[in-house]
């Protein structure tokens, strides 16, 4: 599916128009309508009105605000979007703050019902072509299972509804369980599957094995502590004293089980999933081919920058492409305007999601030990020698990026990112860098965190991010998560071996040594491989959730740094200035912030709050722990 495919917009209707004077006017048919029992004679018009169900996709994990700046991988500089009301706390059923309309309830709700139309006219359906109609159905189950796991990893239980409704019926209908829902949902996933197998598709729509990977991973959420009822209690005594629990997790059953079937679920992906990209190695690759590595999967193998390796798109099991043939004109709205969204402002962007402190210490050194800014060593220089996946992730102070000249004068002929204060002359004037808040360029848009997004935006020089669509997939599931599943299930069944095995097959592809312990020692060397692996994916929010380690994590108040050059004795500014460390003793200093949000943790918001307007429209709705309505 690409991004602003003109779809076809199917009105089901039956509406006649009377006329008293010519009767024969009742048997012509409306243009630009068509009739619902026309659309599903037709095999053209049936798959129009399945693919503008994908449009419930929208930007994807890509969209100005970002799930990020959620979580403790970013924080979004522009104040009034309504983030902070949900990383402080003051989240309600009346005040729901920012949403993105990718889980938002109404909107699920409202693809979820063009599925269940879908499903029902397909099955009476009179077009001819048996294998597109078992297509398509597969791909409506594969739709309605995907949008019902949105619901339930944000809200937990959710209302199954699994047909339409007509005129004047009771639309009112309680939570299914958690256990109910994960049921319907892996069900969907095994009928798409078994509807979708050997069906060719074009890019980006759902195949049998993107449905495998929607299996693998609501199965992983299932198996985890959040969701284990007896586990949640122990942790939070909001869970604790909620008198619905069924509607959050299982309040008993067998947990190894659950980890098995997730262990399983994943281990399918894995075998039908094509092996993924660059995991045979036998020896952590080279820093610079790692980082390549990485920048390929995370372009989906489709950015013209050197070195980008086509293959890596088979990384992608299911994704929401942005075709260049199908745009026009500059960024926006879109899902092609990362760039310009997160961008450094010295290059005229808007800076909106950047990486915070805590994210970027959380890389490790290139010999696998953890970065320490005890150490006198690594404090003076911290972004040397770090996980590869660091540079191809964050831009930060020094680092090489794009050419200034094709959007600006020539104000830095080294095209590096400047974010700190650089003396003129010893002890003297001291120059702000030209992506940060004081910056000659634009003093607006900048990042407060010291650092900018680099992940998903065009490495390709001549792709201007303020005035230039790009055109990157965003990965819903990619294979190397299905490898991280699989590797969480093996912890937790305690078969570390296999853990270890696959766990450093996913690091020597990234450059990095061999894990070697066991234990909970893996656990945590799992959970962070995690994080720095599937980086600014929309998996951080729910993962720190799900292992409950988020009053820890993404309850931490926002850490930044400064920087500033300090001109060596006898040493002369270079004019324009650039990133000398011949020339210039570079001081980098970590301090908490909270004039943009001051960040807390309160138990309740483990689950969304179902939204007031909701609970009014149907009283049968049970409100999440901790809300009022």
């Amino acid at each position: 599916m690409r991004n602003k495919i003109t779809y076809s917009i199917i009105a089901l209707t039956g509406a006649a128009l009377v006329s008293s004077c010519n009767r024969d006017f009742l048997n012509t048919k409306p243009l630009g309508q068509i009739s619902s029992a026309t659309a599903w004679t037709d095999g053209s018009l049936a798959e129009a009105f399945v693919t503008d169900i994908y449009n419930g996709l929208q930007q994807g994990g890509i969209p100005e605000q970002e799930l990020a700046s959620l979580s403790d991988e970013a924080v979004f500089v522009h104040p009034g979007r309504g983030i902070n009301t949900i990383n402080e706390g003051t989240l309600s059923p009346s005040n729901l703050g920012w949403v993105d309309g990718t889980y938002e309830w109404g909107s699920m709700y409202s693809r979820i019902r063009g599925t269940n139309v879908a499903l029902e006219n397909l099955k009476t359906a009179t077009f001819s072509d048996t294998v597109l109609n078992h297509r398509l159905q597969g791909e409506a189950h594969f739709l309605r299972a995907y949008y019902y796991q949105q619901l339930v990893r944000y809200y937990g239980g959710v209302p199954i509804v699994n047909h339409t409704y007509g005129l004047n019926q009771d639309y009112s209908i309680a939570r299914n369980s958690w256990d109910d829902c994960v049921k319907f949902i892996t069900a969907d996933c095994d009928t798409a599957v078994s509807l979708l197998t050997g069906k060719a598709l074009a890019k980006g729509r759902a195949t049998a094995v993107s449905a495998m990977a929607l299996k693998s991973r609501i199965l992983l959420y299932a198996a985890s502590d959040l969701h284990d009822i007896p586990t949640a209690k122990a942790n939070s005594a909001t869970i604790s004293g909620f008198s619905n629990p069924e509607l959050l997790g299982y309040t008993s059953g067998d947990r190894t089980a659950r980890w098995q079937a997730a262990k399983d679920a994943a281990w399918a992906v894995i075998q039908s999933g094509g092996g993924g990209y660059k995991l045979g190695l036998s020896a952590p690759e080279t820093p610079a081919n790692a980082q390549t590595n990485y920048t390929s999967i995370a372009m989906g193998g489709g950015s013209n920058a050197p070195g980008i390796d086509k293959a890596a798109a088979v990384e992608l099991l299911f994704e929401r492409d942005f075709s260049p043939q199908t745009v026009s004109g500059g960024p926006g709205g879109d899902g092609t305007s990362v760039g310009l969204d997160n961008g450094p402002n010295g290059y005229h962007n808007w800076a909106g999601n950047v990486p915070i402190q805590q994210l970027v210490d959380d890389y490790e050194m290139m010999d696998g030990s953890k970065f320490d800014w005890t150490n006198p060593v690594e404090a003076a220089s911290p972004y040397t020698n770090r996980d590869p996946r660091f540079y191809a992730t964050v831009l930060y102070d020094g680092a090489g990026w794009k050419p200034r000249n094709k959007i600006t004068s020539n104000p830095d002929p080294a095209n590096q990112i400047q974010v700190g204060q650089y003396e003129l002359a010893p002890g003297g004037a001291v120059l702000a860098g030209l992506d940060t808040r004081e910056s000659p360029v634009e003093n607006w848009n900048a990042t407060w965190s010291g650092y900018y997004m680099r992940k998903f935006i065009d490495p390709d020089p001549n792709v201007v991010d303020n005035n230039t669509r790009q055109f990157i997939p965003w990965p819903f599931f990619r294979y190397t998560e299905a490898v991280l599943n699989y590797v969480e299930a093996c912890i937790e069944l305690t078969q570390y071996t296999e853990a270890q095995n696959w766990l450093n097959k996913i690091r020597f592809r990234a450059g990095m040594p061999a894990i070697t312990v066991t234990g909970d020692a893996l656990r945590q060397e799992y959970r962070n491989e995690r994080r720095v692996e599937l980086a600014f994916e929309e998996h951080r929010y729910h993962d720190a959730r799900r292992w409950m380690v988020a009053p820890t994590t993404l309850g931490r108040q926002l850490e930044f740094v400064s920087v500033t050059g300090k001109l060596k004795p006898s040493a002369l500014a270079p004019s324009p200035y650039r990133h000398d460390e011949t020339l210039y003793t570079y001081t980098y200093t970590t301090y908490i912030d909270n004039s943009l949000e001051n960040r807390t943790w309160i138990d309740k918001m483990y689950f969304r709050p179902i939204s007031r307007d909701e609970v009014n429209k149907n009283s049968k709705l049970v409100q999440n722990p901790g809300y009022t309505n």
